[in-house]
């Protein structure tokens, strides 16, 4: 292969596999090989930012708050902003990648969120900065879906391969989570706290690049040329007023006259979505997909997984360090063993998927991770407990869930025909975000303003309630087909 081939398209390669002479077949072959290990490597570029910005910025917070003059509720919608931009505008995100082909939709979200990443770094007021992170997690909306729709089209001939780079992209998401507050402490220390929005520019850059060298343009798909702008818009709405009533719902208490109304708006758009997709000759969501047990039983698993490690790790953040006394830094290093066993249990799910198919790992995973809950809240949360009574559900937590959010991911791009899985996906990832929403509301309100023999026994109901929904979830995944997927 020469030089200018260094970086070979799944395109090109396909077209050199049908004219391949037999001499010729481990050469092409190796380029396929090398196309798709680059794919995947341009699709966790997306996903490192994605979820590094769900961590880096929470150490920033303080320094924020003092250069912009902001209270703190504003920098509270630091945070929440991007939250609520990001599951919004996921479903839309997934049918547009669907439509107008996930390659555009991929490299349009690498340069929304590094251009609104960059209105971040120069932000001038708290309500600027905001507003920029709320259009940031629209971009990170963007590509999301469109980067497992790439996959999923690059490794469509070979289901074992879908689920090994399915583990590797849930991994490096993983990798950037655990050094967020890492990357993050040392930016602030080096060159304040706009760098941790900046520091997002090159990795857009690359990530954008390597998409445009390697990933090959992906059709639209052939059931819609209808943009379903009804369905669209109702979507957002209802999405809108119950996230943003879920954020809010904590600060304000459920009776506030806004969390209602948000409540509201959301059963009604909700409501209306539903009878709109239901008409409509080419729906932004085919509601067939839930007649299907093992697409329904997938999305509920993730909801229930999502809701319990959100809504959990928020509580262990609050108890460590208004009970146990624990700084900012030790409670951050505390999650470690969280964040590194996760990682390293999304490269076993992988190759598990290929030996035993997808059913396997997303009932271990739930048992392994009930498990982590109930060792944690029994002998973790205790008077007089030390790190050591922790660990081990700070290691069978993440152990669990990295087994099994790989296959959940797996069965359902798998269950659906390729010009859909953007569409999937997202419902997917917006049904596991409102989870993780409503997950850090409930178990918030558990701890919300209590002395320490509270605050602890809030996170003890916490983490029975976490693991009763890991065992619900156990029994979802033994409903998922056990599809084969080895190729």
């Amino acid at each position: 292969m020469t030089s200018h081939q260094a970086l070979p398209t799944i395109e090109s390669t396909t077209s050199a596999t049908t004219s391949a002479t037999p001499s010729a077949t481990p050469s092409v072959a190796n380029e396929a090989t090398a196309a798709v290990k680059w794919t995947i490597a341009a699709s966790s570029f997306a996903f490192v930012v994605v979820q590094l910005d769900v961590t880096i910025v929470n150490v920033a917070l303080p320094q924020i708050g003092v250069d912009l003059g902001a209270q703190v509720s504003a920098l509270q919608w630091v945070v929440d902003a991007y939250t609520l931009g990001f599951a919004v505008f996921l479903l839309s995100a997934g049918a547009l990648g669907d439509k107008f082909g996930s390659k555009r939709l991929f490299l349009a979200g690498f340069l929304l969120f590094a251009l609104t990443s960059l209105a971040c770094g120069l932000a001038p007021t708290a309500g600027f900065l905001n507003i920029a992170r709320a259009l940031q997690g629209i971009g990170a909306a963007l590509l999301v879906p469109s980067s497992l729709a790439i996959l999923n089209r690059a490794c469509a001939h070979d289901k074992k391969l879908l689920a090994k780079a399915i583990g590797l992209w849930t991994a490096a998401g993983g990798v950037s989570i655990a050094a967020g507050p890492v990357i993050g402490g040392l930016l602030l220390a080096v060159a304040g706290w706009r760098s941790i929005f900046l520091v997002n520019l090159p990795i857009c850059a690359l990530g954008f690049l390597l998409t445009w060298r390697v990933v090959p343009a992906i059709a639209a798909s052939t059931h819609a040329r209808s943009f379903d702008p009804f369905g669209q818009l109702l979507a957002i709405i209802a999405l809108t007023g119950l996230v943003g009533a879920v954020i809010e719902f904590h600060p304000l208490g459920l009776r506030h006259p806004l969390v209602i109304a948000g409540f509201g708006i959301a059963l009604v758009a909700g409501a209306a979505f539903i009878m709109v997709e239901r008409k409509v000759p080419h729906p932004m969501l085919p509601l067939n997909f839930f007649h299907q047990t093992s697409f329904t039983a997938a999305v509920l698993f993730g909801v229930l997984v999502n809701f319990s490690y959100y809504g959990v790790i928020f509580v262990i953040s609050f108890y460590l360090q208004k009970v146990q006394n624990y700084s900012v830094l030790q409670a951050g290093l505390a999650f470690l063993p969280l964040t590194g066993t996760f990682i390293f249990s999304n490269l076993v799910s992988g190759w598990l998927i290929g030996k035993a198919g997808i059913r396997l790992p997303m009932v271990l995973g739930g048992l392994i991770g009930a498990a982590g809950y109930g060792l944690l809240g029994s002998i973790g949360i205790a008077e007089h407990a030390s790190f050591m009574h922790m660990l081990p559900g700070f290691i069978l937590i993440p152990a669990g869930m990295g087994l099994a959010v790989p296959a959940m991911t797996t069965s359902i791009l798998s269950g659906v025909e390729k010009s859909r899985a953007g569409t999937a996906s997202a419902v997917l990832n917006t049904a596991r975000q409102v989870g993780g929403a409503v997950g850090v509301a409930v178990f918030g309100a558990l701890v919300s303003d209590g002395v320490a023999g509270d605050m602890s026994s809030g996170v003890r109901i916490a983490l029975a309630t976490a693991t009763v929904l890991l065992l619900m979830a156990a029994g979802l995944g033994y409903l998922v087909r056990p599809k084969a997927v080895a190729s």
